[in-house]
């Protein structure tokens, strides 16, 4: 029987370079969608799959990271004495308890191979999801869910995915797939950014993994590959080549790529179009320009 997936790792040390000037002395992982910054999203969607221990890999100048899953004195006095209590509640239902944020630091950009590795202790002997918070994920149930209820019958390690023109393969993880059954498709390797005209298959990884804890054996083995970084990829497919089960998931989904500012643009849209409060205004607002 498998153990069950307790435990997150989330990604949060890169630069942002691709949204300066705004993430100069902001976290990128910061950037609010709507009225919530994309980390909250991330957390809200491991706590809703069940995930009770949440581990950032951060680097320098993420201290705003820390300070929003804590508490906050004055602010939440001020609000207590204005009689705010909506806006009180609001901000401590979704925080984690006492205990269940750790924080680790990757000194060097390595990549995201050596990120995942950099919390090996924190996760120890156990399954464990990794959650990218460029990636934007919107459904219900929520995508990680999704993917822990397939687990819990298939175990092994998987993976999100989606179909991408052959051109962008390049950009992404490919499976090298054997299987398909719809849903679910059991890969034999993973083939990290490949050339379109070699790449196995167009079902790319997205940011939504849940791993076994052996991977830190074969990440702590990798020398730097594509891009000169250690490649969670690779540690992937020694996973496979050792013997374990792999599977991509087609989650019921909608992904907005954060990362990308388009993307991210985009993903405002969606989310303030679909907010109780705001969907109807922005709706006009957004015809006056189109």
């Amino acid at each position: 029987m498998q153990k069950p997936v307790r435990k997150a790792v989330f990604p949060v040390a890169g630069l942002g370079t691709r949204f300066l000037p705004a993430t100069k002395a902001m976290p990128k992982e910061m950037l609010p969608v709507v009225d919530k910054p994309l980390i909250q999203y991330a957390i809200e969607e491991a706590k809703a799959a069940g995930i009770e221990q949440f581990y950032f890999v951060t680097g320098r100048a993420k201290s705003a990271i820390e300070d929003h899953f804590d508490l906050a004195f004055e602010l939440e006095a001020t609000l207590r004495d204005r009689g705010k209590s909506e806006l009180l509640d609001e901000l401590q239902e979704w925080l984690p308890a006492a205990g269940q944020l750790a924080y680790t630091r990757q000194q060097l950009p390595l990549g995201l191979g050596h990120a995942v590795w950099c919390a090996r202790n924190l996760i120890g002997d156990e399954p464990f999801a990794v959650l990218l918070v460029d990636d934007l994920m919107v459904g219900e149930p929520p995508c990680l869910k999704q993917m822990i209820d397939a687990y819990a019958g298939i175990g092994g390690n998987i993976v999100a995915v989606i179909e991408v023109p052959r051109e962008q393969t390049r950009r992404y993880g490919v499976l090298d797939v054997v299987e398909d059954s719809g849903t679910l498709v059991r890969a034999k390797g993973v083939v990290e950014k490949p050339e379109p005209a070699v790449a196995p298959s167009t079902l790319t990884i997205i940011g939504r993994y849940i791993i076994q804890p052996e991977i830190f054996d074969h990440l702590g083995a990798l020398t730097p590959g594509s891009g000169n970084e250690i490649q969670l990829t690779d540690g992937l497919d020694r996973l496979i080549a050792a013997g374990q089960s792999f599977h991509g998931m087609r989650a019921a989904a909608r992904r907005f790529d954060c990362g990308d500012k388009l993307g991210y643009l985009e993903a405002n849209v969606a989310l303030g179009l679909q907010h109780p409060e705001l969907g109807a205004a922005l709706r006009s607002v957004l015809q006056r320009y189109l």
